[in-house]
């Protein structure tokens, strides 16, 4: 629209120019002819000298056009001889000058000088000239009324014209633009709304034709990718929730983790002593679930490990929080600080209800639990300490026979602290200052000593006398326990000379070996180059391991025992009977000697039942092939029910105390 009206405002400009050189050229030509026709009349009356009044009238014929401003008739001297002032000089006449004047400013014919057209014409011949005839013509006055009336005529055309182009243009960009109208909207909607699922209705032609069509296959892409956006949204959401769950919850049970639990038992713990009261917490172990995993297997354990959880939580009250440790340890956080009785009530609960049998798919499991129940005040609101506490508490109970409940005092605290002292005091560097060996004597059916059991004593000037059930689990849980090993086999190695020389017939002296020891990579090259290092015969040592060291680690331990046989030394089974399923296993590790526990030991003689058992162990152990030693006898009826039914060695109080090498004589006075 702006270039219409430029080029509308360009053409009127160019048609007034046009317009002006036209009337320029026509008021010449009008003026020309005028002056020419004067001047012709004029040739007569200047030949005859006629009196100024003839000149005058001639002039007067001026009047007739309103543009003259004056004219002069000179005579052929030059002079003016006679004058006219037309309508347009009505003011400031001009100074009446000669011929000479004007024509050193105007040429003869016609010319323009400013806004006034000039007209200077020859009297008569220019042979026989007569004089000069000049006029003055205003032609910007009229130039100007006549571009007005141009322009009052031609702007109600050029308005219509333009108004009219106003319109189809108009018309005509709407019609072409209304698809990008609505182009624009849809594209106004979809960023308000954000619905993608929209489709542009536009139907159009070429480029907005296009247009339409890439938009909407742009929106079918923009739909698409948000759709896999919200999938992938989706995805990270549930994996964050899958994460925060696996962060804070346990992945088999779904209860709290460690690290959950201790978070939210840090903030109560805070919330407890800003409010001065207390937190009671419960701390409890599966008793047994070792054997059940080994004899059902770990999926078995697993949907057990889940029960647990399921069925604890229905003994618990509204706002006690469940936590799974690790393994089969849990604990339990106890809304609003409860009482002795409710405490009490809340872990015997537990204690019966897992006491039941649980149907785990066909396995009808038995399982007990051992509890440890602490107060936040006891530990100073120390989470850490807190925890450790109800752990302490807990194996409390687990000494104490499992399957029952401890809350913790003081003195366990006491306790635990001297078995950091017993285990900081073992090193490598002071094995052989703390420990010291005695040698408990075996003898056969005619009370002749055949050999001796190395058993470890420690007394230290600090802790007293240190029992081996207290140092060597501490040792096994502190990994100390190998050292301790290599230590007793070195000065066996050292002693067993000084020990040979006090008997007249070969002896064999046992070392025992724990789990760890099994374990431990190397192990069967240390014998070998230790014993080969101190001359002493492999034949001359036997290695007792425990049946549930040796069950528990069964394929190492057959590997290992077969080789350490292989090299000539001997093998026997300690605490047999004391496991779950030995009956099983003897058909499946290599042995030389069979050890009966002082557990069935002690039962002879109080009942049928225990005489038949012991008596059925035996047989069992003859049918084998192997070796029978009873240890823990302490009185002459066992030693002689054991001989009569066919047990080969005796170990026990009743033959000997273990005793340092310097004591030991050699033989034994004659008991049986």
């Amino acid at each position: 629209m702006i270039a219409i009206l430029l080029v509308s405002s360009f053409s009127i400009y160019i048609s007034i120019k046009e317009h002006e050189s036209l009337y320029r050229d026509s008021v010449k030509h009008d003026l020309d002819a005028l002056s020419g026709n004067l001047s012709n009349d004029l040739v007569g009356l200047l030949a005859a000298q006629i009196k100024d009044y003839e000149l005058t009238t001639i002039l007067l014929r001026l009047d007739n056009y309103d543009n003259n401003q004056y004219a002069y008739i000179f005579d052929a001297k030059g002079i003016v001889i006679s004058r006219y002032f037309g309508k347009s000089m009505t003011k400031n006449a001009p100074v009446e000058q000669p011929f000479s004047f004007y024509s050193s400013q105007y040429p003869l014919g016609m010319s323009i000088d400013g806004n006034n057209l000039v007209a200077l014409k020859i009297i008569g011949d220019e042979r026989y000239l007569q004089g000069h005839l000049l006029i003055i013509n205003d032609i910007s006055m009229p130039l100007s009324v006549s571009k007005k009336k141009m322009r009052l005529n031609i702007l109600p055309l050029l308005t219509l014209i333009v108004v009219i182009s106003f319109a189809c243009i108009y018309l005509l960009l709407n019609s072409l633009l209304a698809p990008l109208s609505k182009l624009s909207l849809f594209a106004n909607t979809v960023s308000q709304t954000r619905t993608y699922s929209l489709r542009p209705d536009v139907k159009g032609k070429y480029e907005v034709g296009r247009l339409s069509t890439n938009i909407e296959k742009m929106m079918d892409t923009i739909e698409s990718q948000m759709d896999k956006n919200s999938d992938y949204t989706r995805q990270l959401i549930a994996q964050q929730e899958t994460m925060e769950k696996l962060a804070n919850f346990d992945s088999l049970t779904g209860l709290p983790n460690r690290q959950f639990f201790v978070e939210m038992l840090r903030i109560e713990l805070l919330r407890a002593k800003r409010e001065n009261s207390d937190v009671a917490l419960l701390f409890f172990d599966l008793d047994g679930f070792k054997n059940i995993n080994d004899s059902f297997g770990h999926e078995v354990g697993d949907k057990l490990l889940i029960e647990i959880g399921r069925r604890v939580k229905a003994y618990l009250r509204e706002g006690d929080i469940l936590s799974r440790l690790g393994g089969d340890e849990f604990l339990v956080l106890l809304y609003n600080d409860p009482d002795e009785l409710t405490l009490e009530n809340i872990a015997q609960r537990i204690i019966s209800g897992l006491g039941e049998i649980i149907k785990i798919d066909d396995w009808q499991l038995k399982i007990g639990v051992s509890i440890g129940i602490a107060r936040a005040s006891q530990s100073n609101f120390n989470a850490s300490e807190f925890i450790s506490n109800a752990d302490l508490a807990m194996y409390r109970s687990k000494l104490n026979g499992k399957g029952q409940f401890t809350i913790f005092v003081e003195s366990m605290m006491e306790d635990n602290k001297r078995k950091l002292l017993v285990a900081n005091a073992i090193s490598i560097d002071n094995v052989g200052e703390r420990f010291s060996i005695h040698y408990q004597p075996k003898v056969d059916k005619n009370g002749n000593v055949k050999g001796y059991e190395a058993l470890l004593r420690w007394v230290d000037k600090d802790l007293g006398f240190v029992s081996p059930a207290e140092f060597i689990p501490i040792a096994e849980a502190s990994g100390k326990i190998c050292l301790i090993t290599l230590w007793v086999m070195e000065q066996v190695c050292i002693e067993f000379a000084m020990l040979a020389a006090k008997h007249v017939s070969q002896i064999k002296v046992s070392i025992n070996l724990s789990a760890l020891d099994i374990k431990k990579e190397g192990l069967l090259n240390t014998i070998s180059t230790l014993f080969q290092k101190y001359d002493v015969e492999a034949t001359s040592i036997e290695f007792e391991v425990t049946e549930s060291a040796y069950l528990e680690n069964l394929k190492e331990a057959n590997n290992l025992f077969n080789s350490i046989r292989a090299l000539g030394f001997s093998i026997a089974l300690d605490d047999f009977g004391t496991g779950y399923s030995s009956l099983a296993y003897l058909t499946q590790i290599s042995l030389d000697t069979l050890k009966i526990d002082k557990e069935f030991i002690d039962k002879i003689g109080l009942s049928k039942q225990s005489n038949l058992i012991t008596i059925t162990i035996i047989d069992m152990a003859k049918r084998l092939n192997l070796q029978i030693c009873a240890e823990g006898v302490e009185t002459r009826e066992q030693a002689e029910f054991l001989l009569e039914h066919g047990c080969q060695q005796l170990q026990g109080y009743y033959f000997g105390k273990p005793q340092p090498l310097n004591i030991i004589h050699g033989k034994i006075m004659n008991v049986l």
